[in-house]
């Protein structure tokens, strides 16, 4: 689940450099990325869910990818009514 100052999202469009756009629940369309420990881990695609934390300077437009959730997880999600 997301923590204080996080934020859940779905990936739009893939950018290349492991930048992607998200469209975060907050109805906000930031430039995500992938920080390099978390790089190496996991695989992201379009339509994936993600959690995403904003940046502290241009949080409007900018954050970091920290969790990408599995099928059966944004199942739970939806059922849960959280997305």
């Amino acid at each position: 689940m997301p923590k204080e100052g996080e934020i859940l999202g779905t990936v739009e469009q893939m950018l290349g450099g492991s930048r992607m756009i998200v469209r975060c629940k907050d109805e906000k369309v930031r430039v995500a990325r992938i920080p390099g420990k978390m790089k190496r881990r996991i695989w992201v695609v379009v339509g994936d869910v993600v959690i995403v934390r904003p940046w502290d300077v241009q949080g409007d437009k900018k954050a970091d990818i920290v969790w990408r959730y599995t099928k059966p997880q944004v199942a739970r999600l939806i059922q849960q009514g959280l997305l």
